[in-house]
């Protein structure tokens, strides 16, 4: 799983953009979630394993399935034999020479076993605990499980699931359309704001609540839905976690002082690191003469200013 990971994850970053939609998608990407996103969607249901983790894994894992090991044996998560298999194998080199690896008779057995896989062992059982929606925190706890060894494996999922949007088969429905609201036209009269209202970085935000969305935040800051996510840089349908920085004003071109860098750590992408410290996210690419395709890998410094 390692080795075959930092080759794909090369290929990977070679073809991304850095936050929102990719500005040209690859194609077989998109293939590879319109064909699967179905199955991804039917493991959480069974498992409660966030279906845009199982997506990005596939597609990381398997290289949007055009791997060999997706090709010949089925094997979409590059998951080894280990003693528990009965099942068919096959040997690839990949940390060592001829590693034994399941084969499947169908993409859709694969997927079963992924989801078994990361039911069954015991270092993967606080993920369970995590709310469904919580990707970042699913592809931090991968791969602090152990999962695979590429420093930069959270941060590479985060990005795929950012970037294709993935967390909106998170939810039940794959894409979740709401009314326009009367709080997205200018209020005739001075309006209250209902949350408490914080600052940092000289920037005024609120903080998201459990099952927040952009909408209701809208209600209770009196701002329409597109100004907040123009401010916070965030698509439609981008999930909330409580506690995150939802900001009422547009964010900086660099940190304030006493902000000079950030250690990058596991399950951070340029986006949230932008949220922390109040950072317009092309601002941040910019500062470092990173190009939109770069992943944050855990260690990395990153200039603030």
């Amino acid at each position: 799983m390692k080795s075959t990971v930092l080759y794909i994850a090369l290929v990977f970053v070679l073809s991304l953009r850095s936050t929102g939609a990719p500005q040209n998608k690859i194609h077989s990407y998109e293939n590879y979630i319109k064909q699967y996103c179905n199955l991804a969607i039917q493991q959480q249901k069974e498992y409660n394993i966030p279906a845009s983790i199982t997506l990005a894994q596939g597609l990381l894992e398997s290289g949007a399935g055009q791997s060999e090991l997706a090709r010949k044996s089925n094997n979409h998560f590059g998951i080894k034999c280990h003693a528990e298999w009965k099942g068919e194998k096959v040997y690839h080199n990949d940390d060592l020479q001829n590693e034994c690896f399941r084969k499947y008779k169908n993409v859709e057995s694969s997927y079963e076993d992924h989801s078994l896989f990361l039911n069954g062992r015991t270092r993967y059982a606080n993920l369970f605990k995590l709310d469904i929606k919580n990707y970042k925190g699913w592809a931090k706890g991968l791969q602090e499980a152990g999962y695979a060894t590429n420093p930069a494996y959270a941060n590479t999922l985060i990005k795929l699931i950012e970037d294709y949007e993935l967390y909106v088969y998170d939810s039940e429905r794959k894409t979740v359309k709401t009314e326009k609201k009367i709080v997205d036209k200018k209020p005739s009269t001075p309006f209250v704001i209902k949350r408490s209202v914080y600052e940092k970085h000289g920037l005024r935000h609120v903080l998201a609540e459990d099952n927040d969305t952009f909408e209701r935040l809208a209600e209770d800051t009196g701002l329409t839905t597109n100004v907040l996510r123009k401010y916070n840089e965030a698509p439609e349908n981008f999930p909330l976690q409580k506690g995150d920085i939802i900001y009422l004003e547009k964010k900086k071109t660099k940190a304030d002082k006493p902000n000079y860098d950030h250690v990058v750590q596991i399950g951070e992408s340029m986006y949230s690191i932008s949220q922390k410290y109040g950072i317009q996210v092309q601002r941040l690419y910019k500062i470092n003469k990173k190009k939109e395709d770069y992943i944050p890998t855990e260690g990395d410094v990153l200039k603030l200013r």
